[in-house]
């Protein structure tokens, strides 16, 4: 028995329990892109109904080509930072993930360009006038619930639509309220303030790799980047907060689990660091 506890012991290490968790962390950001998609493919359907191509696809479905292409990027800077040492960082292996991350980068802008769009999308809207809105119900007709939650209309949503201003995003079948409407552009404009942040962040990510592999990365530097970091983190934590008050649940969860992992490869980046310097 007391064989049986030493065992348990040494296996629940604080090291053993931090991986497990920073892996399920990692494991529950790649269950979200298939619940990105789920949500994408409901509301491109109402946005934009059969004239889906190649052309649009990215607007259609910028949630799960952008997390896609983020969980790819994040397990690369996982191999770089954590778990490839930096002697086998180099030739063929080096080559191949710069292809993947270079791939990732375009899917990651172009899905930046798509939260633009959508953007572009909700503020192009014009008045819309009926004398009963419950008309409507029980036809192809949608309404905005929240950003990319466009439900057809019933009795209870009309109801609450009767007497009130409205408007309709031009070229579809969806109405709103002005309230309606402008909460989704606020929503619309976080998704743009999100991306274009973190695009930031991984940029400085990127640097500081870099200089680690060069062993060019001082304290110093690491010291700055991390205040210089802090501030941008800091507007991705308000992004998650008002997905939290504003937005749906997958929002917040999405954007707190983004927050842990990329503190995992804070830390990745720093014991790094502090080996190499060590090994000095």
């Amino acid at each position: 028995m007391n064989a049986l506890i030493s065992s348990q012991n040494r296996f629940l290490t604080p090291h053993t329990v931090f991986t497990f968790f920073k892996y399920m962390i990692y494991a529950l950001l790649a269950y979200n892109i298939l619940l990105w998609f789920q949500e994408d493919l409901a509301a491109s359907a109402e946005t934009f109904g059969d004239t889906i191509s190649w052309r649009n696809v990215v607007e259609a479905f910028s949630a799960t080509i952008d997390t896609a292409a983020w969980v790819v990027l994040l397990l690369l800077f996982e191999l770089e930072t954590a778990v490839i040492p930096d002697e086998k960082l180099r030739g063929s292996l080096k080559w191949l993930f710069m292809g993947i991350r270079v791939i990732a980068y375009v899917l990651i802008v172009y899905s930046f360009y798509g939260y633009g769009v959508k953007y572009g999308m909700i503020t192009n809207n014009v008045p819309f006038t009926i004398e009963d809105v419950c008309s409507l119900a029980g036809t192809d007709w949608n309404y905005i619930a929240l950003l990319d939650e466009y439900p057809p209309i019933d009795i209870a949503a009309c109801t609450a639509m009767q007497g009130r201003e409205l408007f309709q995003i031009a070229g579809t079948e969806i109405i709103a309220t002005s309230e309606q409407l402008g909460d989704a552009i606020k929503l619309a404009m976080i998704d743009i303030l999100n991306a274009g942040t973190w695009l930031i962040i991984v940029v400085l990510l990127e640097v500081e790799v870099w200089l680690q592999i060069k062993d060019r990365l001082t304290d110093r530097l690491l010291a700055t980047g991390k205040y210089i970091k802090g501030f941008f983190y800091a507007l991705l934590f308000f992004c998650a907060i008002y997905w939290g008050f504003e937005g749906d649940f997958l929002d917040f969860w999405d954007a707190f689990l983004w927050l842990v992992a990329f503190i995992f490869i804070e830390l990745n980046i720093f014991q790094w660091h502090e080996e190499a310097e060590e090994e000095k």
